[in-house]
This record gives structure tokens, C-alpha cells and sequence, in this order.
């Protein structure tokens, strides 16, 4: 719909169509402006009072013969702010006055003008709770979207870097960055990505992210490996892009979407560029080695203690000392469970109580769950190990994803002995050689298709790229 120059057939058209008497946040303010009626509205919370004042302040002292015929001359001459914009369609001023721009409607202009004084409730930039590094930037990501094109852009200066704009949700209208290096991006990648964006048909962004991703990879959803990585770290995400890569931004969310992702480029974590090239090899590889182990350490030992002739004289120390009561296929899965029950509890217990009830929740499980027969104490401990190791690398999707595949490595083992612990290596290993990235490519590159020197890359960490784009 267009808008008319009379004001107040604007004016009630709106009321009735943003319900004004009923939301007490969507305000309207009266005014006159060179002689002439003028209405403004806005949301409450959304808008910079002190802009607001001193543009008011400026209207008040124009005289009626100065008034310009055009609203376009009017925002040249009398509107002394930056991003301002006309608007003629209902559905234009609708979106941007509820995503907080101050629109106003003046008698005898046809059209809206909006100014663009919002401020928007944030937290501060700090580091991000779960991609802490022991050196390096402290910063990270906000739910503001401007807040984080910004932190990128103070590390990339460079006019090649793209931020395109654009919305998704019939209802929510949620802003999406999507951040790229000219040059260096994948331009069939690119195009194919935007292409799926466009053709999205969603009511509300819920999850922000998570309903993106879901979205944009609707196939293949039983395999738990992650087609993307999520990063909170603006320097992680401003040296992704680059590398050639895409980085997805989303309004309310403080993560970066980086595509496309191979599982080499999850395990990856930013203190391995801020250490030497000898340190952070050897925290690339402990990592890698340690995630192998999350997976296979619990299955192997039951498997060796299913079938105790495997195990050579050196490794007798791993039997058990004491008889088990409950089978240790039910040992185990008890305390997989038990494990993400305290992960759980531990996040929706007030902190001021959190070490306490964990302290707790550590001697009951630990001693007393032993001495009252329930589990072994090697149990315990394997378990144990299994648990803190999850958290060596900061992806919660590769770490449950190992989970899943580990418990259905105990099933396999614990009904099918030798051969179903092999059965289930073989799956895990399918499930990530058979996973495609966004793009369709390998989820093992550059193990297949095998590229030596990338593979280099991928393992030992060489001196960072001075000249070399």
C-alpha cells in the first residue's frame, strides 16, 4: 500500500494497523514542522533520546516559506544525521519501525522518512564462556548484529571485505550478515548458498542459528556430525574469511556460522595459531589424539574385558579387582547418563551453588556409588577421563556426536563381543567419510580427495603466512 499525503489518513491508517492504543511501546509523537502537522513514531527502548531531541530541536526554528516541496529536499536540507532513508510501501515502514528506526510522516509528503537512531540493549564484548584461549584477544561476539560486523571489520580493513544484508521470517524478519572476501571466496559456493537462503520459507528465525542451519541442510539429519562450525571468537571467524570462507552472522545470536567446515576445521581452536608453530602442533595433535580416545577408550576395555585371552601379560593391570554385580555394558551407559544428568543440573543450578552440589554430586558418585557395589572403580575412572576429555576441544556437536557413536560402539560390543566392536568402528567411520559439507564436498579433505601439502596443514601447525594470501 502506498502512503498518502494527507497526515491524517496516514496517521489513523497506522493506529489501526500497529494497534497503538493497545502496545504501549510503539509511541507516536505530534509535532509541527515549518507550519506544518507532523507525526513520528517509534519504539520505546529502541531509540536514542538525545538524537531525537536535538533533530525535534531543529525542526522547531524552520519557518513555514522554507518548507521544500520534495521530502527528498527536506531530508537534505533539515535532517542532520547520517542513515536516513525514504520509504513509500506500508510493509518497508512497518519492519524498520519495529526493528527500532523512527519513522516520520509529515503533511503534504507522500512519503516516510526514516531515521535511524536506534540503540539496542547489549552486553559487553567479552570473551566468550566456552572459546576461552590462554593467549590472545579477549573479545567476542554479542546478540547485536552491527556489534560484530564491527569486530570484523576492525580486523580486516580491507574494501574487498562483503557484508551482504538481508531478512528471514515471515514473522520475525530477522537480519542475516552474510560476510565474505572478494577474491578469495568460492564464487560457485557463494551463489549456491544465497540461492538457498532466498528460496527459505520460514515463519520465525526461533533458534536463531540452529533453525538457519536446519534449513539450509535439511538432508541427512541422523548423521550427528556437524556440517558447520560455530564460533563466538571474532578473530577465529576474521581469519576463516580469510581463508576463502563464508561467514553467516545472525541478529540475537552471539556465534558465527563459518562454511563451508570440514571436520579438520572443527577440531581447530585459535590457541594454536597463538602459541609457536612447535606448541601449537602439539596442541593440535593432543586434542586429535585425545577425541579418538573419548571414542574408543570405554569400548576397548570392555571389549578386552569380555575377552580377557587378548590381553598380553604387560596389560593384566587393566582387569578388574574386584567382581562386578551389575554387567559393565550397564555400568557404562548408567553413567553416560548420569554424566549429562549432573551436566545439566550443574547448568540450571544457581552458581552460588554450583561447586557446592558439584563437590557433592562428585563424593556420592565416586565413593560411595563404589562401595556400594553399583560400579567398579575402573569404571569409574575411564569414565572419568572420558568425561573431562570431552572437553578438549569446543565444539558441542563433535562432542556429542562422539557420544553417540561411543554408546552405539557399547551396544555393538557388548552384544555382537569382537565382531560388533569392529562393526561399530567401521560405522563411526563411515559416518564421517560418508558427511558432505554445505557444499558437497568432503568431510575429510584434504584426506579425501588426498592433497599432501593441505594435509600437512591440517596436522602440523607451520609458520603463519606473511605474504602468501
Amino acid at each position: 500500500m502506498q502512503f498518502s499525503s494527507v497526515l491524517s489518513d496516514n496517521i489513523s491508517h497506522l493506529h489501526s494497523l500497529l494497534d497503538v492504543g493497545t502496545n504501549f511501546d510503539v509511541v507516536y509523537r505530534t509535532a509541527r514542522v515549518g507550519g506544518r502537522d507532523a507525526c513520528l513514531y517509534f519504539v520505546d527502548g529502541f531509540t536514542k533520546d538525545e538524537v531525537l531531541l536535538k533533530i525535534l530541536q531543529a525542526w522547531s526554528s524552520i519557518k513555514p516559506e522554507s518548507m521544500p516541496s520534495d521530502v527528498h529536499e527536506f531530508s537534505k536540507q533539515y535532517v542532520p544525521y547520517g542513515e536516513v532513508d525514504l520509504l513509500d510501501t506500508e510493509d518497508s515502514v512497518i519492519t524498520l519501525l519495529l526493528s527500532g528506526i523512527t519513522c516520520v510522516f509529515i503533511d503534504g509528503y507522500d512519503r516516510c522518512l526514516a531515521i535511524d537512531c536506534r540503540t539496542y540493549p547489549a552486553r559487553g564484548v567479552s570473551e566468550p564462556e566456552k572459546d576461552k584461549v590462554m593467549r590472545g584477544s579477549r573479545d567476542g561476539f554479542v546478540e547485536t548484529l552491527i556489534f560484530n560486523t564491527a569486530l570484523i571489520r576492525r580486523r580486516i580493513r580491507d574494501p574487498k571485505l562483503t557484508m551482504e544484508i538481508m531478512t528471514m521470517g515471515e514473522s520475525s524478519h530477522t537480519d542475516i550478515a552474510i560476510c565474505y572476501m572478494k577474491g578469495r571466496v568460492d564464487e560457485q559456493m557463494l551463489t549456491q548458498i544465497k540461492k538457498r537462503m532466498n528460496s527459505i520459507h520460514v515463519d520465525a528465525l526461533t533458534m536463531n542459528q540452529e533453525s538457519l542451519a536446519e534449513c539450509l541442510y535439511p538432508h541427512k539429519w541422523y548423521n550427528p556430525f556437524p556440517k558447520f562450525k560455530f564460533s563466538e571468537r571474532p578473530d577465529t571467524a576474521a581469519a576463516s574469511i580469510l581463508e576463502g570462507n563464508i561467514i553467516i552472522l545472525v541478529d540475537n545470536s552471539p556465534a558465527a556460522m563459518i562454511l563451508p567446515s570440514s571436520v579438520f576445521d572443527i577440531i581447530e581452536e585459535a590457541d594454536d595459531y597463538y602459541f609457536p608453530p612447535v606448541t601449537g602442533t602439539y596442541l593440535r595433535l593432543s586434542r586429535m589424539v585425545i577425541s579418538i580416545l573419548t571414542l574408543l577408550l570405554t569400548p576397548t576395555w570392555l571389549m578386552l574385558m569380555q575377552n580377557p585371552h587378548l590381553l598380553p601379560p604387560w596389560l593384566e593391570f587393566l582387569k578388574l579387582s574386584e567382581a562386578p554385580h551389575v554387567p559393565l555394558v550397564f555400568q557404562l551407559f548408567i553413567l553416560e547418563f548420569a554424566i549429562d544428568g549432573l551436566r545439566l543440573a550443574a547448568i540450571n543450578t544457581p552458581s552460588m551453588l554450583t561447586t557446592p552440589l558439584s563437590v557433592i554430586a562428585g563424593i556420592v558418585l565416586g565413593e560411595y556409588s563404589v562401595k556400594s557395589g553399583w560400579f567398579n572403580s575402573e569404571t569409574m575412572l575411564y569414565m572419568a577421563f572420558v568425561t573431562v576429555a570431552n572437553y578438549s576441544q569446543a565444539s558441542f556437536e563433535l562432542g556429542y556426536a562422539l557420544k553417540f557413536m561411543r554408546l552405539l560402539l557399547l551396544l555393538l560390543t557388548a552384544i555382537f563381543n569382537i565382531w560388533g566392536y569392529i562393526a561399530g568402528i567401521i560405522f563411526s567411520a563411515c559416518a564421517i567419510v560418508f558427511n558432505k559439507t554445505i557444499a558437497g564436498k568432503s568431510y575429510i579433505y584434504p584426506l579425501i580427495p588426498f592433497h599432501w601439502s593441505e594435509l600437512k596443514k591440517r596436522f602440523f601447525r607451520g609458520r603463519l603466512p606473511h605474504t602468501r594470501k
